[in-house]
């Protein structure tokens, strides 16, 4: 069994197990209403709270890490996805910090001179993420898939 394979068999049981946390957190929630006590039926209704705000941060998390699986096919696709397979690593397998760093200002560059390219603000997300600075990753990554978008439904 492929890694991909075990990644997807494992998010799927993530998913699975949520739900069924989320569906035992609904029984105890409406327990709790149909008591009939003041305390319980706000605490209750707390609790039912709870289900929908997970389901919500689930399904967000889900939709997000399809696109970015989207926009790294497509980019590899183009040949444009961030080749670290030469880049020094350290004994547990990260990549060294002036390699990442010098990989950031390499696609970073590429960016300044193409700003409004998706698959640049993909690879410079990637850069970031290779450098350790998982929000801006995330920012940028957020942008690459705004773009891409807006790209594909012209």
């Amino acid at each position: 069994m492929n890694r991909a394979l075990r990644t997807q068999l494992l998010i799927g049981f993530m998913c699975a197990a949520l739900i069924v946390y989320f569906v035992v957190l609904g029984r105890t929630g409406i327990a709790l209403i149909t008591t009939g006590r003041p305390a319980a039926i706000a605490l209750g209704a707390g609790v039912l709270l709870l289900p929908v705000v997970g389901a919500w941060a689930m399904v967000a998390t889900l939709r997000a890490g399809f696109a970015h699986q989207r926009l790294g096919r497509l980019a590899a696709e183009r040949g444009m996805e961030l080749d670290v397979t030469d880049l020094p690593r350290t004994p547990s397998g990260r990549i060294r910090r002036d390699a990442a760093d010098a990989l950031f200002d390499t696609v970073r560059s590429e960016l300044e001179a193409d700003p409004d390219n998706w698959l640049r603000w993909y690879r410079l997300a990637r850069a970031y993420d290779y450098a350790g600075d998982r929000s801006r990753a995330r920012d940028a990554m957020r942008t690459a898939v705004s773009m891409q978008a807006s790209t594909s439904s012209t």
